[in-house]
């Protein structure tokens, strides 16, 4: 049996059957083209020829995924067929949450890429191999399952983490607990945060030693709600504690709204996203900055964009953010990050990445210059105007177009 129990693919290939007086068509060659385990799918579905460049495929599926509200992810499968093929579409939506195991999310997975090549089977060479089977088993009990959730749709998670390293003269030791909670439904999304987070340092150097403690505490909240397929606004909230920042206490409060280009139920393909924030925050520090403050409060305001295309000619991601201070324009500071990935011909592909910051807001900087032990610690934020760095990546594929042979040995 290759495929699950719907009745409506039943009916698809009853009609198909008795309707379609079309030659079969040629053998099915599938390109995959997602952040899943291929291998898997290639050994579990081993009807089709698995074909490495999409050039070489008449069915091309690419599958997109994102965060949902259950704390695991939805993925959206888009079939298009080519060649023999051309112009039939199919889409399909599977969805994870955070209860299941990586194997249950994969049998899943494979499970809706079999129903997803159902149109395609029926008309190919394979059409007389197929059987399959409808089970009524267990419909009368799912017509009498209560779907009220006892948890109105909240996810909690709480997690911990502690690492230990050591070399002959250094020794870091780090811990970190933390708390979140996440409601989302069509209309709002509610979330907390609190986390802990303590690294002790240690480091030898011709006889004498230096160590350090950071400690990191904070909480953040925020309440979403969407006004329409294209607005958005929200509230965000939080404190923190930060020895490493100079801050011994901070709290903040920023109103928000959003405008997405598209709808929101394209984001998995496709988004531009123009987010405005203006607020207040507080901060009581540590020790004295380099503006001579042990306390201040300020207004500040942000402008962020986003650009998001996955699409079958690759991925693009940019974000850019501008923020300044009310009070005082010069003190702002300008983040660009970018993300771009292409397929230049078959088998070539192109990869860049680089980010970019212009840093005019360090008002937390605590005054005098920074000690050795700042220095080979990082025990303190350290003075900076800017931040760059940049990746490229080619790569490039040639040989077997066609190899559907799964061999882990060594």
């Amino acid at each position: 049996m290759l495929f699950g129990n719907t009745f409506v693919y039943l009916l698809l290939v009853i009609s198909t059957f008795c309707f379609s007086q079309e030659k079969p068509k040629a053998r099915l060659k599938l390109f995959v083209d997602c952040s899943c385990e291929k291998s898997y799918i290639r050994q579990e579905i081993k009807f089709v020829n698995h074909v490495r460049d999409q050039a070489q495929a008449n069915i091309q599926l690419f599958i997109y995924d994102i965060a949902n509200g259950s704390g695991g992810r939805t993925y959206k499968l888009d079939f298009t067929g080519l060649d023999d093929y051309a112009d039939i579409i199919t889409n399909h939506d599977y969805e994870t949450n955070a209860n299941m195991t990586a194997d249950e999310i994969r049998i899943g997975l494979v499970k809706s890429i079999k129903k997803g090549l159902l149109k395609y089977l029926i008309l190919s060479e394979l059409v007389d191999s197929i059987d399959y089977e409808i089970s009524n088993a267990g419909l009368a009990k799912q017509q009498d399952i209560d779907f009220a959730d006892p948890w109105n749709n909240w996810i909690f998670e709480v997690y911990g983490e502690a690492e230990l390293n050591k070399e002959s003269s250094r020794k870091e030791f780090e811990y970190e607990l933390g708390f979140e909670s996440d409601r989302v439904t069509e209309k709002w999304r509610i979330r907390t945060d609190l986390q802990m987070n303590q690294a002790n340092s240690e480091f030898i150097r011709e006889d004498e030693t230096f160590t350090s403690e950071r400690f990191r505490y904070f909480a953040a909240g925020s309440i979403v709600r969407s006004l329409s397929d294209h607005w958005s606004t929200g509230v965000f909230a939080g404190l923190r504690h930060d020895t490493f920042t100079n801050l011994d206490f901070r709290y903040y409060f920023n109103p928000a709204i959003e405008y997405n280009i598209f709808p929101y139920k394209e984001v998995l393909r496709r988004e531009v996203v123009f987010a405005y924030r203006v607020g207040f925050f507080h901060s009581d520090y540590i020790e004295p900055t380099i503006f001579n403050k042990m306390r201040e409060g300020i207004f500040n305001h942000s402008l962020d964009v986003q650009v998001r295309y996955r699409q079958p000619w690759g991925n693009v991601y940019t974000r850019l953010r501008a923020s300044t201070f009310l009070d005082d324009f010069e003190k702002n500071r300008l983040q660009l990050f970018g993300r771009f990935s292409v397929r230049l011909i078959k088998g070539l592909s192109v990869r860049f990445s680089g980010n970019f910051e212009i840093i005019r807001d360090q008002i937390n900087l605590p005054a005098g210059d920074a000690s050795i032990e700042d220095v080979l610690l990082q025990q303190k934020q350290i003075a900076t105007d800017f931040e760059l760095g940049f990746s490229v990546g080619l790569s490039y594929t040639f040989g077997s177009a066609f190899n559907n042979i799964i061999n882990t040995r060594l």
